[in-house]
């Protein structure tokens, strides 16, 4: 970046006039008869009586109807599905291609009919839809036990406790609440807690091993899970207080951060200028953190890079800082459920200081996303965080082998990673950035002089303890790195490693009053609030900001670590990084070289919003320096954990290059001819995201590299598309204007003489003069 140059505010990109309808896709050909049906429809039959036969062994259940699981060749609304029998209701599509539902035996008997008339070779209603079943039976006990228990199994010592979640019913949810609880008490179970969500019911039931083996047979139930584990390692390292300039107070304006965690020591020199307000929602009611991993989320939650400050002997706080107590002092929530402890703690953060901001540093050991659905607390947070205009920083969670893996962590890195290290639970949550961790050390301060002792990972690569995405669909997650630590590998015992040691991170520690001031530790729950803090510090620029827009300014701004990049290959390096590490640079002022405009809008279904970059001639001038055309697009769809397809909405965006803005909506406008105005393609060049790649999620980017533009880019017009395009059974759950946040930034920073800000900063005024 040239030196000596002023910073500006942001740029306001203005949307242009023309909005279009999006052109239909027809559903698909018609089916034909697949070879030998007849004797296929003949199977079904019998695979239907033999999952009737077993339905009849489930135990408890609101009415009479039968659980069935059917299994298609292919991908279909589960709409669609209802019409194998008059009146038949949807319980859940598990995946792509596994839906189930509930049937009376007079249904089955009628859908069994229809299958008898195919079997002889008779015509009957929806026949391609029969043509497209591949099995039928039942939702059996293995398929209703989460993770952890199949890992694990039930606890020894009776009675323990287990989560438990029953399906989320459109119809007769009520009902079948009130049935299950009553079962549970007939049973002799004792509910602890429970979530009652439109997209979540989940119950923590203390109970007997005859009981837990009857809950994996409850026709209600979908899965039955361990409740959430978590392990945290930290070593302590020491600065004295006297070392430091005094600590002011935050600003009474200054945006807020919330941390969710074990709590805070209010009292810690460092903190306390800035905590506005501590309060507990677990039994204890003291909002103090008696086991130290809030306090030290909180210290770089609030300062960004700890160690800096100590170097430069000086903490100027800039945000507010307020904490909820959700864990005890062995980091546990037992009895109560997190889900209703971070919704109780969120309501009473906003409600009461407009916070907007929570740091949720949490992963659940015993939920790993297994690629199927989006299910415990990463569910409430997407729901949460769109009813109440919320943002929430989570973590991937971290690895720690577990007897998993790996044998030698320095040689089998990084490939592990990829291998064993799937996200934990919140981390798929699409409506929250979620953060992994990279390594920023590398020198080990504890065994110096012993070449036994080498860090596993690099400055600048994955951390060895981060998870790997993607979400739900193939959603890029992580959506962001930050630093959060390294291990210390030993050669002479290769299957162990230490944190730490040098190699962590640096924060405020608990034990203060004993003369520790910090706390060094390691672990992808420092990482995240680096991210908590850079998203909050973007409300002192723009404090009308929503959180689409904060969303879609982190990710505009990071980029790859060249250090990974290195590493890894493409899907393994987006898998574990995201979008990349964000560059502060630039994140809250634009630059003459390096300019950030903003736009927040509202979408119809079917419909596109175009917005023409304005990109001045002498960016493209010039040979041989590398230019950077960035776009990045957010939005916080209402979710359903009974989709496959999860989110109700999908909005997406193009960058394409084109004569006029005339030219682009003909394109895009369903009721253009395409045999004379030809659909236009997105921009491929050099590109870091594909359109199929980053559409998948709800925060979106993708980078444009230019180094020698070709005469018809530099003559071209650019113009940004957004669409938006819903499933169908998300109509009745969605907003009729959806909202999203657009980003686009163009960096020159190679340029002898940068005016870039300036020359577009003309061309936005020129362009509202002629509006007027």
């Amino acid at each position: 970046m040239a030196e000596n140059q002023n910073n500006h505010p942001h740029l306001e990109l203005v949307r242009e006039e023309p909005i279009t309808e999006r052109r239909s896709r027809p559903f698909g050909p018609t089916r034909t008869a697949p070879d030998n049906f007849q004797e296929h429809a003949h199977t079904l039959r019998q695979r239907l009586r033999q999952a009737q036969e077993a339905a009849q062994g489930e135990v408890g259940g609101f009415d009479e109807r039968r659980l069935i699981k059917i299994e298609l060749t292919e991908k279909m609304p589960p709409e669609r599905v209802a019409n194998l029998s008059r009146g038949i209701e949807i319980v859940s599509q598990e995946d792509g291609t596994l839906v189930l539902t509930f049937a009376t035996d007079s249904q089955l008997d009628d859908f069994e009919a229809r299958l008898a008339s195919l079997a002889s070779g008779h015509e009957v209603t929806y026949q391609n839809l029969m043509y497209a079943l591949e099995d039928l039976g039942n939702w059996t006990p293995e398929d209703r036990k989460g993770w952890a228990l199949r890992e694990d199994g039930f606890p020894e010592v009776e009675p323990f406790i287990l989560d438990v979640e029953i399906w989320p019913l459109d119809h007769n949810i009520e009902k079948a609440r009130l049935a299950f609880e009553q079962w549970v008490e007939d049973n002799h179970g004792e509910h602890l807690d429970a979530v009652r969500q439109p997209y979540l019911t989940l119950y923590r039931i203390r109970c007997s091993r005859a009981l837990a083996e009857d809950l994996l047979r409850h026709r209600d139930v979908r899965t039955v899970d361990l409740p959430p584990r978590i392990g945290l390692e930290h070593s302590l390292q020491s600065v004295a207080i006297e070392d430091l300039e005094d600590v002011p107070n935050a600003p009474e304006n200054a945006p807020g951060v919330a941390i969710l965690d074990s709590g805070i020591v209010a009292g810690h020199p460092l903190l306390a200028p800035a905590v506005g307000d501590a309060q507990s929602y677990i039994q204890d009611p003291s909002p103090a953190d008696e086991h130290g991993h809030g306090t030290r989320v909180a210290g770089i939650a609030l300062y960004n890079d700890v160690a800096q400050c100590v170097r430069d002997r000086r903490f100027v706080p800039t945000l507010r800082l307020f904490s909820g107590r959700i864990l005890d002092d062995q980091n546990a929530t037992a009895p109560r459920l997190v889900e209703n402890q971070v919704e109780e703690a969120v309501r009473y953060f906003v409600e009461q200081y407009g916070c907007r901001v929570f740091n949720l540093s949490y992963g659940d050991r015993n939920k790993p996303y297994q690629g199927r659905h989006v299910a415990g607390l990463a569910v409430t947070l997407d729901a949460i965080s769109r009813e109440m205009n919320v943002l929430f920083v989570v973590p991937t969670g971290n690895f720690e082998g577990d007897g998993e893996g790996p044998a030698n962590w320095r040689d089998e890195y990084p490939s592990y990673l990829i291998d064993r290290c799937p996200l934990l639970d919140p981390a798929p949550a699409l409506n929250a950035l979620t953060v992994g961790s990279l390594a920023r050390h590398e020198r080990n301060e504890r065994w110096p002089n012993d070449p036994a002792y080498m860090p596993v990972a690099r400055v600048g690569q994955p951390s060895p303890f981060t998870r790997h995405g993607p979400s739900v669909n193939g959603a890029i997650k992580p959506d962001l790195v930050d630093y959060g630590g390294n291990y210390i590998f030993n050669a002479r015992t290769p299957n162990l490693t230490t944190g730490g040691a040098g190699v962590g991170e640096l924060s405020t520690n608990r034990d203060f009053a004993g003369g520790l001031l910090f706390a060094e530790d390691v672990g992808t729950s420092f990482a995240a609030p680096r991210v908590a803090n850079a998203a909050a510090s973007i409300f002192a620029e723009l404090p009308n900001a929503g959180m689409n827009l904060v969303r879609a300014l982190l990710v505009s701004h990071a980029r790859t670590p060249p250090a990974s990049a290195g590493l890894l290959d493409k899907e393994a390096l987006r898998n574990l990084t995201g979008y990349g590490l964000v560059d502060r640079a630039a994140l809250y002022r634009s630059f003459e070289d390096y300019v950030t405009l903003w736009a927040e809008g509202r979408i119809q279904n079917r419909r596109h919003h175009f917005y023409e970059v304005p990109i001045p001639e002498e960016f493209w001038q010039g040979n041989r320096r590398n230019r950077e055309l960035t776009v990045a697009l957010a939005y916080r769809p209402p979710v359903r954990t009974t989709r496959i397809d999860y989110k109700a909405v999908g909005i997406s965006f193009m960058l394409v290059k084109a004569e006029s803005l005339d030219q682009v909506a003909r394109a895009f406008n369903a009721a253009t001819d395409r045999e004379t105005d030809p659909s236009i393609q997105e921009r491929i060049g050099n590109r870091n995201f594909t359109a199929q790649e980053r559409s998948r999620g709800t925060v979106q980017a993708s980078t444009w590299s230019f180094k020698q533009p070709s005469q018809n880019v530099r003559e071209s017009s650019w113009f940004v598309v957004v669409t938006r395009n819903d499933p169908a059974w998300g109509e009745s759950i969605s907003s009729e204007r959806e909202s999203y946040a657009l980003v686009v930034t163009l960096a020159d920073r190679l340029a002898e003489q940068p005016r870039l800000y300036t020359r577009i900063d003309a061309r936005l005024r020129a362009r509202a003069r002629a509006t007027v």
